[in-house]
């Protein structure tokens, strides 16, 4: 599946390979070089953790390598009164009376634990392009689904403070 980014996404992961390239690549095989000066390379433990380490850090460039070469960046098209891309949205959840916060974010940027939920999401296509006043139906799967009205919807085309969920 193609990873659908915002422009921001785009150059924060490219600025995470940077790092990961010029900074933690260079700390990581210093240490694999230290860790193989003490001796004994089968009992050596810092030799294994180190390249543990190296390994990891390269593992991550090349996924997130892959990532930007197969990624869509999308823009927010959505009308002034229609649920965004990093749109703060109230909603009104009829099955619990309770209202709920939810920003729409990216897949990569989703966090239910700080109210982030992604594009991807049930709820996420479900609310995306509503508008306030809407009922929507949110289907979970072919057996379950629940109701939804849009209460409000704050606009904020701001992404640059979220960070990027690590892998």
């Amino acid at each position: 599946m193609r990873e659908r980014l915002t422009e921001s996404d785009v150059k924060k992961i490219e600025e995470e390979i940077e790092h990961r390239k010029l900074v933690v690549r260079k700390e990581a095989i210093e240490a694999v070089k230290e860790a193989r000066a003490h001796g004994d390379l089968s009992e050596n433990f810092e030799y294994h953790a180190a390249k543990k380490d190296k390994n990891k850090n390269e593992s991550r460039i090349r996924y997130l390598e892959r990532m930007l070469k197969t990624a869509e960046v999308i823009k927010d098209h959505s009308a002034r009164d229609e649920v965004g891309m990093n749109n703060i949205v109230h909603l009104y959840m009829e099955e619990d009376d309770e209202m709920e916060t939810y920003k729409l974010v990216t897949s990569i940027r989703g966090n239910s634990l700080k109210g982030y939920i992604s594009i991807e999401s049930p709820l996420g296509k479900a609310i995306f392009g509503k508008k306030t006043g809407d009922r929507v139906t949110v289907k979970v799967n072919d057996t379950y689904s629940y109701e939804v009205v849009i209460k409000g919807i704050e606009k904020n085309t701001d992404d640059s403070g979220d960070e990027i969920r690590k892998f």
